[in-house]
């Protein structure tokens, strides 16, 4: 199939990925080492943070009562949303027990892990949206400790937003803690300031905090190996270039090292979005303006196809983080695509609810992870475990059939332990 790149990304340098994961390492490293110290001197050092590392309940409690009413009611029509879709999700799943042969049945459990860490990021952004995302989500999936770390910032009178203390209290945080970057994902890993060591990490950030948990990841779990957001439109001539051209700026503006991608088969619309793209870039207010004019001008795409299959084969090939479709047959393409994070089908959708309130979780994979994993989801906090009894009508043969594949493996002691039961079974003694 024909593509042709009308714009294409600029090469990243792979050097720079050696020197963070070589710095982030290193602060772990010292953080393991001296414990809540270091983490109060990073705190001090990088954001400029002398106050209080955990937020204390009164604390929380006037932050709510500082929140506008409005805000309030805009977080609780979110949350709602965001945790029906969570108790779907964990509908969906559940435990079985099943008799595969007379005597020999088998089952699943799904158990919650202990403790979950989750991660708020709150720089340049304060993200509402990753609270409700993260934390209501665990809650749903049964976790017994939900702690919760963001950046602290100087405009805080309690180190978080507001609105993000009043949004962690709404879904069931049990701890939060005003620590960011990589010594809040330290903290949650390794039980500082009280906290239980987290099972799972989950939560976006910068490049820091995402190096941290991959370092981190086998120690504990985590929800993903997660790159720069990225988000791709898939669009054919039916759809509106400035809509397309929004959806696009709107996305980068996550950062100048955030990719979005056009995939179209009209070399019309991609001309008008090639033209209107930088003019959106520059009607938005800065800092807002330089990340999305950065992001556009050296990770933006437009790819140019013969027709919709050889679309939907180029965005599955490309494995988006966000895959919108503005395109006719909906229902073609939502049964033919398969590598994405989370599908947005249709003009009247957009990345942005998604991102912030119609229910769907945002935390999802990047870089092309979604060629192997989904998002973030209830799942991420159940550990699938299986169970076995073995009642005497079963072990004969099973026995005979676990010493035998054993034997022809060269695992004696596995075939020893098949044996002695088959011998208890037969009222005799094994020789």
């Amino acid at each position: 199939m024909t593509v042709t790149y009308l714009k294409r990304a600029q090469a990243a340098d792979p050097a720079q990925s050696t020197d963070l994961s070589t710095k982030v390492a290193a602060i772990l490293a010292e953080i393991e080492a001296g414990g809540e110290a270091v983490a109060r001197r990073l705190a001090r050092d990088l954001d400029h943070f002398e106050g209080e590392i955990e937020v204390s309940d009164a604390a929380i409690a006037a932050a709510c009562a500082r929140v506008p009413q409005g805000l309030k009611d805009d977080i609780a029509y979110a949350h709602e949303n965001i945790a029906k879709f969570a108790q779907a999700q964990r509908a969906s799943v559940g435990e079985t027990e099943v008799e595969l042969r007379p005597g020999l049945t088998v089952g699943q459990r799904l158990i919650p892990v202990n403790a979950a860490g989750c991660y708020v990021p709150g720089g340049r952004y304060s993200h509402i949206a990753s609270a409700m995302m993260t934390v209501t989500t665990a809650k749903v999936a049964g976790v017994g400790h939900v702690a919760a770390v963001s950046p602290p910032r100087a405009d805080a009178p309690a180190g978080v937003p507001d609105a993000i203390l009043y949004t962690l209290k709404l879904c069931g945080a049990d701890r939060v803690l005003a620590l960011g970057g990589i010594q809040g994902v330290a903290a949650m890993a390794f039980g500082l300031f009280g906290l239980p060591k987290a099972d799972i990490l989950v939560g976006p950030g910068n490049q820091y905090v995402a190096e941290a948990k991959r370092l981190l990841y086998g120690r504990v779990g985590i929800d993903m190996m997660a790159g720069p957001t990225d988000s791709m439109v898939v669009a054919d001539a039916t759809a509106n270039p400035l809509v397309v051209a929004w959806d696009l700026i709107g996305q980068a503006e996550h950062g100048s090292n955030s990719p979005v991608w056009l995939i179209t088969d009209s070399p019309t619309l991609a001309a008008e979005v090639a033209r209107l793209a930088p003019i959106c870039a520059a009607e938005l207010p800065q800092p807002n303006r330089a990340a999305a004019e950065g992001a556009w001008a050296t990770l933006g795409e437009i790819i140019l196809c013969e027709n919709r299959e050889a679309m939907a084969a180029q965005a599955d090939a490309i494995a988006p983080e966000h895959l919108h479709i503005q395109a006719a047959d909906l229902n073609w393409w939502k049964g033919r695509l398969h590598s994405y994070g989370s599908l947005f089908l249709g003009a009247n959708s957009t990345v942005a609810f998604g991102d912030k309130a119609a229910g769907t979780n945002h935390v999802l994979p990047t870089s092309g992870a979604a060629r192997y994993t989904g998002g973030l989801s209830v799942h991420k906090f159940l550990k699938t475990v299986t169970w076995q009894r073995v009642e005497a009508e079963a072990l004969p043969r099973l026995a005979a059939v676990t010493a035998s594949i054993s034997r022809f493996e060269g695992m004696e002691g596995h075939a020893r332990t098949a044996d002695i039961r088959l011998a208890n079974f037969a009222g005799q003694q094994p020789n």
